[in-house]
């Protein structure tokens, strides 16, 4: 059993942790944004941070986890799992958006929107962004089925797992399209359009 002063110390780490992580990301947008994603190199951005090699790769394994891996969904699955069972997953899901995303700063945002840009833009990002679709889904029908009461396999639930990953590629690209868009507000909208039912009439 962890001893009283145990628990924070390891708040402290992770902290330190997240730190370092937004650090070096930060620093790395700043070079992508100065001269291209393509042509900056690990070794600058490892110079910049003033971190060793294999502090960069402890934190992240491949360039393209400086702008495809944050702690974003985490933070909004923990937001979902907490609000009280008689909300309904769509609308918990927004509360959780819009208060996740409000405990950003005015700098965490500009940088999420730049990020976002990123992905839909460079086509080495998009893959890797890609090839997360499938894990992400898995999460969202996880927490969604866990709410519901249902099965994580249940066919209805992945569906909307999957609608959710939708809404958030057509966001995705529509803040490349204007960076100056607000990315919750506009997968506020969409999750209202999933609510209420799609009228294409």
């Amino acid at each position: 059993m962890s001893s009283p002063t145990e628990k924070p110390a390891r708040g402290l780490r992770e902290r330190k942790k997240a730190q370092t992580r937004a650090s070096v990301q930060s620093i790395a947008l700043k070079l992508f944004r100065s001269q291209g994603y393509e042509n900056t190199t690990i070794e600058q951005i490892i110079t910049l941070a003033e971190i060793s090699e294999s502090t960069f790769f402890r934190y992240f394994p491949t360039k393209e986890d400086l702008i495809i891996s944050d702690d974003f969904d985490p933070l909004l699955i923990e937001t979902f799992t907490s609000l009280p069972p008689d909300i309904g997953v769509l609308d918990a899901l927004r509360r959780s958006l819009r208060k996740t995303f409000d405990g950003l700063s005015a700098e965490e945002k500009a940088e999420h929107s730049e990020r976002i840009a990123l992905v839909v833009s460079v086509p080495t990002l998009r893959a890797a962004a890609m090839a997360q679709i499938a894990e992400t889904m898995t999460t969202f029908s996880v927490a969604i089925a866990e709410r519901s009461g249902r099965d994580s396999n249940d066919f209805e639930i992945r569906v909307l797992a999957g609608a959710i990953v939708g809404a958030a590629m057509a966001m995705m690209s529509a803040v490349a399209d204007d960076p100056t868009a607000d990315p919750i507000g506009l997968m506020d909208a969409a999750m209202a359009q999933l609510e209420t039912g799609l009228d294409l009439k």
